[in-house]
C-alpha cells in the first residue's frame, strides 16, 4: 500500500475543503486534499456569493447591520435551537474572510439582498465577464485551488477517502483509493471532513430527513454527494447532529436553469396568485421571494407542488413597469418580452409552464380542481378590487386581478439545494463524540457539519450556505493546523 505523510488531511475539495486547505497551509502545515471528482469545487462551483457582516463592501454602502445585530437576528430566527457559539464564531469570522478572499484575487461585485426585507449580506462574486451571474463562485473555487497548490498543498483528484484511521482515541490518518484502484494510506495528525453532505442519496434523504425523493421532494442533486464523510465520521466515533434538507421552491429542472436562475422565467417568481391542486390559496404570495418559506409551504401541499397564475393585464403591466421582486441579481426593469420568453421555453419542451385562454382550459392542462380554482379566483378578484386580502393580508401593492385571458401559469415544486448537517461539531469545528467531547485531531466543515439553521435555512441573511462552508472551512484549517503542529 502506498503511504504518504502529511500534517493535515482534508477529505473533500469543495468550498469548505479548499478553504480549509488554504488556511491550514497558511499556518505552516503540510496539507493533502483527497477529492473523488476529476475537478475541485464541488457544489461550490454553482454558487453566486457568500454571507458576511461588517465587510468593506457593506461599510461602503453605509449598511448599518452589525455583527451583534446579525447574531441576535440569527438566533431569534432559529429559536436558539442551534450552537450559539458556533454561529457567533461564523459571523465574527465572515468579514475577514471576504478580505482574505480578496487578497487571493477573488473580486466581489456587491453586497446584496435576495428579496424585499432580507439583509444585504450576500457578497456576490464577479463573473468571467466582470458581471455577477449564477455559478460565478467557480472562479472562487479556482482561486482557492491555485492558492492551496501555491502554498504547497497536494490535491489528489479522483482519489476518494474511504476510512478515517484512529488509534488510542486519536486520529492518525486516512485510507483513500487512487485512480488506479489502489489504496493509499495518508498518515496525518489531523483530518478535516468536508464532503458536501448526502443530497445525491435518496435512501439517506428518506431515512434521516423523512422526505421521499421523487414524491414529496425534488432535490437539486449534485452527483457524488452520498454521505461518505458522515459515514466515516460516525465510524470514527462522531456524534450525529440533526439532519435536514435546505428546502426551497423552484420550477422543475431542467428548464429553470441551475438553481432556478433562468431569467426568462423570472416573471413566474413574482407575487401572483398561488394555488395548490385543490385550487386553494395556502400562502401569502408576498413571501414568494423567500424561497425557503415558500418551499416549506409547498412541501405541505398535495404532491408537493403549487401553481402561480397571472393574466394578460399583469403581463402587460410587468412589461411596462418591470417586476415587483428582483430575480436573483436581475434589475426590476429587466423583464423583456414575456410572451417571447414563454414561447422560447415551451418550444424547448418545458412542461412546467402553461398558457390557456380560459380557467377551464388551464385546469385541464395542470390538473388543478376546476371548481376550487374558479371559486378561489372569484374570491381573489374581489380582494384585488377592494384592496384588502381578508385571508392572508397580502399587501394591496401585489393584488392584481386574474380576469383577462390569456392566463399564464407556472408549476412550482418543493425542492432543496442539498442536505444539512450530520456531524456534530463545536465552535472550533472540532468533531464531538457521543459524550460531547472533542475527538482529538478530527474536524468537520461545510454542509457535513452545517446544523446552524434550526428548522429552516436563514434566508433573511442570504449567502449562508456558501458563507458557512468557506468560513467553517477556514476555521477548521486553522484549528487543525494548530493541533497538528502542536501550537
Amino acid at each position: 500500500m502506498k503511504q504518504i505523510k502529511t500534517d493535515v488531511a482534508v477529505i473533500g475539495g469543495g468550498a469548505a475543503g479548499l478553504a480549509a486547505a488554504v488556511a491550514a497551509a497558511e499556518c505552516g502545515a503540510m496539507v493533502t486534499v483527497f477529492e473523488k471528482a476529476a475537478v475541485t469545487g464541488g457544489t461550490g462551483n454553482m454558487g453566486m456569493g457568500l454571507f458576511a457582516v461588517e465587510s468593506r463592501l457593506q461599510r461602503e454602502k453605509m449598511m448599518a447591520l452589525t455583527r451583534d445585530e446579525a447574531f441576535r437576528a440569527f438566533m431569534d430566527y432559529t429559536h436558539w435551537r442551534v450552537d450559539a457559539r458556533l454561529v457567533r464564531a461564523y459571523i465574527d469570522k465572515s468579514a475577514s474572510t471576504i478580505d482574505w478572499l480578496e487578497q487571493m484575487g477573488v473580486e466581489f461585485f456587491d453586497a446584496t439582498a435576495y428579496f424585499p426585507g432580507s439583509y444585504l449580506t450576500q457578497h456576490v462574486i464577479r463573473g468571467p465577464s466582470g458581471v455577477p451571474k449564477s455559478q460565478a463562485s467557480a472562479i472562487m473555487m479556482k482561486v482557492m485551488t491555485d492558492r492551496a497548490r501555491e502554498l504547497g498543498a497536494s490535491i489528489l483528484l479522483q482519489t476518494p477517502a474511504k476510512k478515517i484511521l484512529k488509534e488510542g482515541g486519536r486520529i492518525t490518518g486516512v485510507i483513500a483509493e487512487d485512480i488506479s484502484g489502489d489504496d493509499v494510506k495518508a498518515n496525518a495528525r489531523a483530518v478535516i471532513i468536508a464532503t458536501g453532505g448526502f443530497g445525491d442519496n435518496p435512501e439517506w434523504i428518506k431515512k434521516y430527513t423523512g422526505y421521499d425523493y421523487g414524491r414529496n421532494l425534488f432535490s437539486i442533486r449534485i452527483p457524488g454527494l452520498v454521505g461518505e464523510g458522515l459515514r466515516m465520521a460516525w465510524e470514527a466515533g462522531a456524534a450525529a447532529s440533526e439532519m435536514s434538507m435546505e428546502l426551497i421552491s423552484s420550477l422543475p429542472p431542467p428548464f429553470n436553469g441551475r438553481g432556478g436562475t433562468r431569467l426568462e422565467l423570472a416573471v413566474f417568481r413574482q407575487p401572483h396568485l398561488m394555488v395548490n391542486l385543490q385550487g386553494e390559496r395556502f400562502i401569502n404570495e408576498a413571501i414568494l421571494g423567500n424561497t425557503t418559506f415558500t418551499g416549506n409551504a409547498i412541501a405541505r401541499q398535495k404532491n408537493s407542488c403549487a401553481f402561480t397564475i397571472f393574466d394578460e393585464n399583469t403581463r402587460k403591466y410587468y412589461e411596462e413597469a418591470g417586476l415587483d421582486f428582483p430575480y436573483f441579481l436581475s434589475p426590476l426593469k429587466q423583464v423583456g418580452n414575456i410572451e417571447a420568453n414563454i414561447k422560447l421555453v415551451l418550444d424547448e419542451g418545458c412542461d412546467c409552464i402553461y398558457v390557456a385562454d380560459s380557467l377551464e382550459e388551464l385546469a385541464g392542462k395542470t390538473g388543478i380542481n376546476l371548481d376550487g380554482l374558479e371559486n378561489t379566483v372569484a374570491e381573489y378578484n374581489r380582494a384585488c378590487e377592494t384592496g384588502r386580502d381578508e385571508l392572508f393580508h397580502k399587501s394591496y401593492r401585489y393584488l392584481r386581478t386574474v380576469k383577462q385571458p390569456r392566463f399564464y401559469c407556472g408549476r412550482f415544486i418543493a425542492s432543496a439545494y442539498g442536505s444539512l448537517g450530520g456531524i456534530k461539531i463545536n465552535h472550533k469545528t472540532e468533531v464531538l463524540d457521543t459524550n460531547n467531547e472533542a475527538i482529538p485531531g478530527l474536524f468537520a466543515a461545510g454542509t457535513d457539519a452545517c446544523d446552524i439553521y434550526g428548522d429552516s435555512y436563514v434566508f433573511i441573511m442570504p449567502g449562508n450556505t456558501m458563507g458557512f462552508a468557506v468560513n467553517s472551512g477556514r476555521m477548521a484549517g486553522e484549528n487543525a493546523a494548530k493541533f497538528a503542529l502542536g501550537k
